[in-house]
């Protein structure tokens, strides 16, 4: 049975939230605050993390990157904001998914089943766990997902390192930005292609020596992004 989170400070919400996924067969547990909700994400095993933006004590943005600085498990970030700079900030610092309150339980369940699906698929297969890419400076351990520069690790989050996999597996390819979100966020998601440019953004002040004059993540205006080999 899949054990989810949620990190939610209104009890109603929460509660109709864990009543959908338990008759979905999940485990769900339920924390108010950002504090404790932060260190019951960081200390047990759960499968998936459902996260309000707006918290009392510490906010979503805040816990979502402190989660990713340690695991590497599916977030979905919940908010009443609407505004695309916030849906961006969310996704940019590590949340695989956006949704914007209010929204159908049953769209909930939907989600996450889909994000855990997905990462099972993407952390799964002998094949992949024997991959490493290695290229120049650059290591990329798919077993462990660590991605290390001139032997120094740097931390990734989830979606940044599933981007940079696509591109380092296929060097010399152009993706289009439409054919990265599709593949790394699926359409099912929320957001949109901007998020793509955001986390290039971040994958490249992560591994290049220079951002502004990328070695590794090559950018053809008006096509989208090439790995240079």
């Amino acid at each position: 049975m899949k054990k989810i989170l949620i990190i939610e400070d209104d009890i109603s919400i929460a509660e109709l939230q864990k009543d959908y996924l338990e008759i979905n067969q999940f485990k769900v547990d339920i924390e108010t605050t950002g504090d404790e909700g932060l260190k019951k994400a960081l200390e047990n095993p759960y499968d998936l993390v459902i996260l309000d933006l707006m918290l009392p004590g510490r906010d979503g943005f805040e816990i979502c990157k402190q989660i990713r600085l340690k695991k590497e498990i599916p977030i979905l970030m919940v908010s009443a904001k609407k505004e695309d700079i916030d849906k961006i900030r969310g996704l940019g610092i590590g949340a695989d998914d956006y949704m914007t309150k209010p929204f159908s339980p049953s769209e909930l369940v939907a989600r996450v089943k889909a994000h855990i699906s997905r990462f099972e698929r993407l952390t799964s297969g002998d094949e992949g766990k024997k991959e490493q890419i290695v290229i120049g400076g650059l290591n990329i351990d798919k077993a462990s997902r660590r991605v290390y520069v001139d032997q120094e690790e740097k931390l990734l989050t989830t979606k940044e390192f599933d981007l940079l996999c696509l591109l380092a597996q296929n060097p010399e390819r152009v993706f289009s930005k439409d054919e990265i979100f599709e593949k790394i966020w699926g359409w099912d998601s929320s957001g949109d292609i901007a998020t793509v440019v955001v986390h290039i953004r971040k994958i490249r002040e992560k591994i290049e020596r220079d951002p502004s004059n990328p070695r590794y993540i090559e950018t053809l205006w008006g096509s989208g992004y090439r790995f240079k080999a």
